[in-house]
């Protein structure tokens, strides 16, 4: 009887070990669709980006088999409440209210919101010249719910993707947009360039965080990679490659 069960535990793990691979879960990495530099359709048609590429290095390390999926950003938490989604990688701001319902990994990006204004635009130079002016930001940010606490704006204009925001601007109907720093900076620097300025102080430092469901072990593993990552100097030479400069901030720590 002993000689049968010891047979039978065999065959099991014989069986469990070939399948493994082919059982192997392929992860859903969402990402937003228009946040650049961070993840943006290149001249080919396919997604790239300081995201992309920090997502790309820590699977490599991991050995994680996985496909990108890219989304409106306001889809992305529930996507991972409702385990349609396995990672959310899209410069996602760490806040404790978004921590009740996912995990987030250590901070990868130290950010804040700014003020952008046309070039023309010589009346609004901080948060206060808000007062009474039509703003336009991003759905599901945190920058909507920083201005209603903090600007007395006449009209908060809401849109699900970064062009919407900034063609209100240019098109006259919003009298400045208000985002994070790195967007709206990128733009000013090239499609915004001479058009567009960047104005005031960085408000409400916070930190970017890979975001991952609740309780799942892949966030301690994800934060092991970017230690690596940081230590070695893979890290800073990403962030070089998009950002122009080396990292200053905590994040890079």
């Amino acid at each position: 009887m002993k000689r049968i069960l010891a047979l039978s535990a065999a065959l099991v793990l014989g069986i469990a070990l070939l399948a493994g691979p082919a059982l192997a879960k392929t992860l859903v990495v969402a990402h937003d669709t228009n946040f650049k530099p961070f993840e943006f359709k290149d001249e080919k048609g396919e997604y790239t980006g300081f995201d992309i590429e920090l997502w790309k290095e820590i699977a490599k390390r991991l050995g994680l088999e996985y496909k990108m999926q890219p989304m409106d950003f306001n889809g992305i938490i529930p996507g991972l409440q409702t385990a349609q989604v396995d990672v959310g990688i899209a410069a996602m701001t760490i806040t404790d209210e978004r921590a009740k319902v996912v995990d987030f990994s250590d901070p990868y990006y130290d950010s804040g919101l700014s003020i952008l204004v046309r070039a023309d635009n010589d009346t609004i130079t901080k948060l206060e010249d808000l007062e009474g002016k039509v703003v336009a930001t991003k759905l599901g940010t945190s920058s909507p719910d920083f201005l209603k606490a903090n600007a007395k704006t006449k009209e908060l204009k809401l849109f699900p993707n970064n062009d919407g925001m900034f063609f209100e601007l240019q098109a006259g109907r919003a009298e400045a947009a208000f985002f994070d720093l790195p967007v709206v900076q990128e733009y000013a620097n090239t499609a915004g360039k001479g058009k567009v300025k960047v104005v005031g102080p960085v408000y409400e430092g916070q930190s970017y965080g890979i975001a991952f469901p609740k309780g799942g072990d892949l966030r301690d593993k994800v934060n092991v990679a970017l230690k690596e990552m940081k230590a070695d100097g893979t890290y800073e030479a990403m962030y070089i490659k998009w950002f122009g400069e080396a990292p200053k901030s905590k994040a890079a720590q």
